[in-house]
């Protein structure tokens, strides 16, 4: 009977200590609740009714295009009030994607409907960019003129000015972005929203097209224009958009041009102006590839890390690039390469953005997280108050907490410093949150 009993209590001892190890270090369904909530503190023009984030109202409702089009919508880049078409296209195909392929972490933590607006809400905006087959446009603002004045934006009276590209002014990369946040929408709403796909596999059709028969990288073809979200080329777009578009109609001229446009190698990092690894992982055929890339992100190799363990590609927004690699890297590891080593390295970074060090870096979550993020909206105080650039200056924190967005991050000896001036470390973007909203779902 003694036996019995020892054997019993070790036999439950096992089992509390695996419930134990097994229980998730930090909650990853409120991250996601969170990060979705920072893609709605950075919506522009006429706010729905379910609007959840009270500081914010309607803004640039006047947003047109040179013919008078409604570009009304979209998301804020960052902390400023430009709308830059080429990164938030790729925000939305990373979003989707990690919808797609982690739509469980969503419904299991009561996110799937809110993040089936998030993703519309940016899908919508896209749409209306595409005013004619061969027309599409990439921004509404002025950078220079924006980055003059410190104001929330529903009181900015700064040049909201338009830029297209089209058949005369080609942009490859940016209509081939474009094509691929809209076919993976595509695959997003098909059940969900037949005629809302529809619509978006037409206009992913005709972009690629667009893309393919007028060849040119948009920052290029419009040099005078641009300073800020440069394409160093349309080669790693091009097939990438012809890989989801090719998942979404299973036509194999996509995928032949896909194959026949893919150049390999190694990728810097996946990044909202490279694809090529993103493109690689859609098809595990190109394994060493994947392979080669995510090597370089291991320790050991050419991305050095911090004495915590974070690999910094670069100190501007370290977290956003070691985010999207562990994005690329769970994966990576779902479809059998290298799973143990690459999910593992891919929780070590997300963890280190949560709290890993003893801070987070992400507003409104965990220990310490930040307070005075790089953004205007959430440094202005209620509407009623001018805002302009003394509070921009003002120790005290941001009035308004930007509840989810990811800031930018340490650098490689892990200095960080919770000051609204400092962009490089403490500005949050969409694009930032996307890999890293993507991960973090694939860690739930």
């Amino acid at each position: 009977m003694m036996f019995i009993i020892r054997s019993s209590v070790c036999l439950l001892s096992i089992l509390f200590l695996s419930l134990v190890q097994a229980a998730p270090k930090y909650d990853y369904g409120d991250v996601l609740g969170k990060s979705i909530l920072f893609y709605e503190a950075q919506r522009s023009g006429k706010l729905p009714a379910t609007n959840r984030v009270h500081w914010r109202a309607d803004s640039a409702l006047n947003d047109k295009g040179l013919n008078g089009e409604d570009l009304t919508g979209g998301w804020y880049d960052a902390g400023d009030n430009i709308k830059f078409g080429y990164p938030m296209a790729n925000v939305v195909t990373m979003l989707n994607w990690g919808l797609l392929r982690y739509k469980d972490a969503y419904q299991d933590s009561g996110q799937l409907d809110h993040m089936y607006d998030c993703v519309r809400w940016g899908l919508t905006w896209l749409v209306k960019c595409h005013t004619a087959p061969n027309e599409l446009y990439i921004m509404v603002g002025d950078p220079t003129d924006d980055h003059r004045h410190w104001n929330r934006p529903e009181n900015m009276t700064t040049k909201r000015t338009p830029k297209k590209i089209d058949a005369a002014h080609p942009g490859s990369d940016a209509a081939s972005e474009y094509a691929a946040a809209m076919a993976s929408g595509y695959l997003v709403f098909k059940t969900k929203d037949p005629d809302f796909a529809a619509e978006l596999l037409q206009h992913a059709k005709q972009l690629s097209s667009f893309a393919k028969n007028h060849r040119g990288s948009y920052s290029k073809t419009l040099t005078s224009d641009f300073n800020l979200y440069n394409s160093a080329d349309e080669s790693d777009e091009m097939p990438w958009g012809m890989a989801w578009l090719y998942k979404a109609t299973n036509e194999s001229s996509y995928l032949q041009d896909a194959k026949s446009m893919y150049q390999g190698g190694t990728a810097w990092a996946q990044s909202w102006d490279n694809k090529l690894l993103g493109t690689s992982v859609r098809d595990d055929t190109y394994k060493t590839d994947i392979e080669s890339s995510m090597t370089e992100w291991l320790p050991g190799r050419s991305v050095p890390y911090s004495p915590h363990g974070l690999a910094v590609r670069t100190k501007w927004g370290s977290l956003r690039y070691a985010s999207n690699m562990a994005f690329m890297a769970l994966l990576a590891a779902d479809d059998g390469i290298q799973t143990d080593k690459y999910r593992k390295w891919a929780m070590s970074q997300i963890n280190y953005a949560l709290g890993d060090t003893g801070r987070s870096y992400v507003v409104g979550f965990g220990t310490n997280p930040p307070t005075h993020p790089h953004h205007r909206a959430a440094s202005c105080p209620d509407m009623q108050t001018p805002c302009d650039f003394s509070w921009y200056s003002k120790p005290s924190p941001n009035p308004h907490v930007l509840t989810g967005a990811l800031v930018g991050g340490p650098g490689l000896n892990e200095a960080y410093t919770d000051r609204r001036s400092d962009y490089i470390q403490n500005e949050v973007a969409v694009d930032y949150n996307a890999g890293f909203q993507s991960a973090v779902a694939g860690t739930y």
